[in-house]
Formats: structure tokens, C-alpha cells, sequence
């Protein structure tokens, strides 16, 4: 009898232990799920009973089509919230399962350590590759060491340093961004915070090495503009990416934080908006349910996508690598963007643009002349018809 109680409580410890948390709109999972936890557990009220395979069965199966209905419809804000899950991995788990021979390195030779941010060489597919991981933390302890993901000045200057590093010896630099944005505390501004993110920006942009950056769950503002400015910028499916959080945007533009809704919305932060504005360049698929559901199915596709990606850029010399960069990021928002010309000097970059704009700005600049030769046909025109 002792040992049976014994084993009651052990089993309702693991339950506890293995609870997931949910979002607000997953309430029917949870319903589901809970119910599939009681039926997987061979103690029924009398005692120990006979598992139903049949029923959980079923029930899983109605797990799965909630799921796919529920997360092929989500909106912005929606994904904003898987995006922020606690459940979602992080990037001290993808730099386990996907680098071999992680070897970390701290500080930044001036101020200290930042614990925000991951830093260190590893292996990936036999090759050396510096990867950064911006570091939320797995619970409350860890999460206020790793200040929420949130870096501070010596976490940028110490990114710099060993970007420079690996830049010296050609080596490839992987980041993974997390974060809700750069620490804004007075210590931070008070130490440089906005000239180390300046001074970040402009060493990923003159790195002579592919960089990868891989945005895994939030993309906030300049603290992860600042390791993103990559040759390839990926994002998960329910990964955003943005100036300012949705909270954030609500309050200034309506003074309203509740419109967080219409603020995500606005601003067209998800993967799939990003990607058609040509703002990222790929996106991961996630498992049904997200990240969270299956963390090792993502983490192999982040590393085959990430091998994939080191491939392309094999054949490519320094100065083809900086200027793919440069000229990625010269085309956002343009037609076609900056090309190499021939009739200008070394490294330089033209703009190149579409016949049709070429013809609207040709028609505006002659634009009297056509309006004078418009009103000289009209007249010759109804001189003839009179």
C-alpha cells in the first residue's frame, strides 16, 4: 500500500513537472492534451486500469487537426506571443544540438562579461564557425542572470572583438537572435550603449566572412539589428522581427497598449511579411505547434539550412562577400537595388532601375516639353478639323 501511494505521488510529481504553459488561444489544446495526460496514466480512480489506446489515439488526432487549424490561421500578435513562449528554445540549446566542440569565450577587455549573450567557436559540418546567441534563459534565476536576453555595451563590444577575430582568420560567423531589444538602463547609456551598437552594425557590415543570422524567436529593435546585418538573414515561421515591440508601437501611436493587435498588424513583423518585402531572405518552417513541440526536429533543420547557406558562399573571394552584403542591404526598399558598374571605380555601386521607373522619371523630367508638344498637336488638330 505504501509502495502504491509512493508511486501515486511520484506520478503526479512528473505531471507537474512535464505541465506545458499555454497561450491564451491554445485553451482547447490544453483541454485536449490534459485529458490524453489522464488517459496515458495506468491509476484510473480504482485503482490500476487498462490504457485505452483507441481513445488516446483519437484524441491525438484531434490534438493535431486543433493545432494545424489553429496555427494556419494565427495572426501578428498571435505570433508575436509564440515568438515570446517559454517553452520556445533557446539559443544555448540550438548551440548544443548543432555545434560540436563549442569552446566559449567571455569579456570584452574593458568592462566585463555580458551573460545575455553566448559567444564562442564550434565546429558545424568539420568547419570552424564563431556563433553568438543571444541568451534568455530556461527559468527565473537564469532568466534575471541573462538579463532577458537583453545585452548590454560589453555584450556588443565583446561580439566585436571576436567578430574581428574571425574575420582575421576567415572564419565564418553564425548569430542566433532572441532578444526584446538592447538594455536601456542608465548604466548601459551610461557606458556607450548607443555607440556599441553603431560600432557592432559596422563590423558585421565590413566582415570579409559570411555571416548567418538566424532570428529563433524575437527580433527587437537595434539590439538585434546590430549582430543581424548579415549576408543571410533567416527567421523561423513564428519568429517576428521589428523596430519596436507591438506594446511598444500601441502606446505611442494610439496611446493605447491594448491595441497591441492592430500595432503588429501595422507594422509587418512575421517571417512571411518580412520575407515579401525582401527584408530576410529565408524561412524555417516549424513543426505543428511550433518550435517548442519538437525542439529537435528545428534545431536539424537550422543546421542543414545554416550548412546549406556556408556552401553557397564557398566560392566566393573578401570582396564578393562584403559587396553581396552591401548590396543586399543598399536594394531593401529599392526596385532592384545597387549593382557593380564597370565605368565607376573600384567597390563602387550604382543604382539600377526598372524600365518602367526610368520611363516616369524620364516623362516627369520633359515634362513641359511634352505638355508643349501636346498643346502645339492640338491645335494642329482642330486647325485641320475647322
Amino acid at each position: 500500500m505504501t509502495i502504491y501511494c509512493l508511486n501515486s505521488i511520484l506520478l503526479k510529481i512528473e505531471k507537474v513537472t512535464l505541465m506545458k504553459n499555454y497561450l491564451e488561444f491554445e485553451k482547447e489544446i490544453k483541454a485536449l492534451e490534459q485529458e490524453v495526460d489522464g488517459l496515458k496514466s495506468p491509476f484510473g480512480s480504482e485503482g490500476i486500469t487498462e490504457v485505452d489506446t483507441d481513445k488516446i489515439k483519437n484524441t491525438q488526432l484531434q490534438i493535431n487537426q486543433k493545432l494545424e487549424e489553429i496555427y494556419s490561421n494565427l495572426n501578428s500578435w498571435q505570433r508575436t506571443q509564440v515568438a515570446r513562449h517559454e517553452d520556445r528554445p533557446k539559443a544555448n540549446f540550438y548551440i548544443r544540438k548543432i555545434f560540436s566542440k563549442f569552446t566559449l569565450l567571455s569579456g570584452d577587455r574593458y568592462f566585463g562579461d555580458d551573460k545575455s549573450v553566448i559567444a564562442g567557436f564550434g565546429l558545424i559540418d568539420n568547419k570552424s564557425v564563431l556563433i553568438i546567441g543571444q541568451e534568455k534563459g530556461e527559468d527565473l534565476n537564469s532568466r534575471i542572470e541573462r538579463n532577458f536576453g537583453m545585452m548590454r555595451p560589453e555584450g556588443y563590444r565583446k561580439c566585436v572583438r571576436l567578430m574581428k577575430l574571425a574575420d582575421r582568420f576567415q572564419i565564418p560567423v553564425i548569430s542566433f537572435i532572441d532578444t526584446p531589444g538592447a538594455y536601456p538602463g542608465l548604466g548601459a547609456e551610461q557606458r556607450g550603449q548607443a555607440s556599441a551598437i553603431a560600432n557592432s552594425i559596422e563590423c558585421c557590415m565590413s566582415l570579409t566572412v559570411p555571416n548567418i543570422s538566424i532570428i529563433i524567436g524575437e527580433g527587437g529593435s537595434g539590439g538585434a539589428i546590430a549582430l543581424a546585418s548579415s549576408n543571410k538573414v533567416i527567421m523561423l515561421e513564428n519568429s517576428i522581427y521589428s523596430v519596436i515591440s507591438p506594446e511598444g508601437c500601441a502606446s505611442i501611436l494610439w496611446r493605447d497598449p491594448t491595441k497591441s493587435l492592430q500595432a503588429a498588424e501595422a507594422m509587418k513583423l512575421t517571417a512571411k511579411d518580412l520575407l515579401n518585402l525582401k527584408i530576410i531572405d529565408e524561412v524555417i518552417a516549424e513543426p505543428l505547434g511550433g518550435a517548442h513541440r519538437d525542439p529537435d526536429t528545428i534545431a536539424l533543420d537550422i543546421k542543414l539550412s545554416i550548412i546549406k547557406n556556408l556552401k553557397n558562399f564557398e566560392n566566393y573571394t573578401k570582396d564578393e562577400i562584403y559587396d553581396h552584403r552591401k548590396t543586399k542591404f543598399l536594394q531593401i526598399g529599392r526596385d532592384q537595388g545597387f549593382n557593380k558598374s564597370s565605368n565607376l571605380g573600384e567597390g563602387s555601386l550604382s543604382y539600377k532601375l526598372n524600365d518602367v521607373t526610368r520611363l516616369k522619371q524620364h516623362i516627369y523630367r520633359n515634362r513641359y516639353v511634352y505638355f508643349g508638344l501636346g498643346l502645339l498637336s492640338t491645335v494642329a488638330l482642330i486647325a485641320l478639323i475647322s
